[in-house]
């Protein structure tokens, strides 16, 4: 297992296939500033030679209480909107860099904590999470893409709701609502995550690649361009060395072993 040698911010373990991304601000429940987003971009631009899955969650009990605003930093409307657009920029280049990304989650899941899980691919909440939108009872709005991938979970009808009121949501609501995938007990979370981590590692690269690309894109789609594109995505996977590998060990009765 190796280490980043700068874990103020992000500590970062590799471990063999699974890299293991713990946000370290617990005096802050983790809230998000704008070198936290510095480390996210830089790991995720590059990741480590021979990753095949991330897992992701917060030290000292909270996932991420969202934008630190003790750190606020007055903009006018233009640097307003570039500060947001780089959170889409790197928020984007969690969801769609090609790298599975499993949240742990307990505590705090609100705002840019919120906008952050909901980049990642695979949700697991513990009884301690509340999920919040507090943005509007604060006489802002949001600007991490929670109106597109939140937006998209929970629909237009409900997100409007919980930001108009401050509504939190808790993790038995969470899974019912799609905010969470997995719903666990008291420190369950990240056993979850190292099982389900080590099974995504183990598929071919190239179809959890094309899944984590094209689904939501094909979300956005007409019908009839959607399903051209999932001809496309099945063309290239099931010519690939990986699904031959599939085929055999399917009549072998055997594990797959892909490269």
């Amino acid at each position: 297992m190796t280490a980043n040698p700068q874990p103020d911010l992000l500590d970062i373990r590799i471990d063999g296939r699974i890299a293991r991304l713990t946000v370290t601000r617990p005096d802050k429940r983790n809230s998000l500033n704008d070198a936290l987003i510095e480390a996210f971009d830089a790991f995720f631009s590059a990741p480590p030679e021979g990753v095949r899955a991330v897992i992701l969650s917060g030290e000292g009990g909270h996932f991420s209480s969202g934008l630190d605003l003790s750190e606020h930093v007055a903009r006018d409307a233009a640097g307003t909107m570039r500060h947001s657009r780089n959170w889409h920029r790197v928020m984007d280049l969690i969801q769609f860099g090609g790298l599975p990304v499993v949240s742990a989650m307990t505590g705090a899941v609100i705002g840019g904590g919120l906008e952050l899980a909901a980049a990642t691919h695979v949700r697991i909440a513990e009884p301690s999470v509340i999920f919040q939108l507090p943005e509007g009872r604060r006489g802002i709005f949001v600007g991490g893409g929670a109106t597109v991938r939140i937006g998209r979970i929970l629909g237009p009808d409900r997100m409007i709701e919980m930001m108009l009121t401050g509504r939190r949501y808790g993790a038995a609501e969470g899974l019912a609502l799609g905010l969470c995938h997995y719903n666990v007990g008291e420190g369950e979370a990240m056993a979850l995550a190292e099982d389900l981590a080590g099974k995504i590692a183990d598929n071919a690269s190239l179809s959890n690649y094309v899944m984590i690309q094209a689904i939501a894109r094909i979300g956005d789609m007409a019908r009839a361009d959607g399903l051209f594109t999932e001809s496309l995505c099945a063309a290239l996977t099931q010519t690939s060395r990986d699904a031959e590998e599939g085929l055999r060990a399917f009549l072998e009765k055997r594990q797959p072993s892909f490269s």
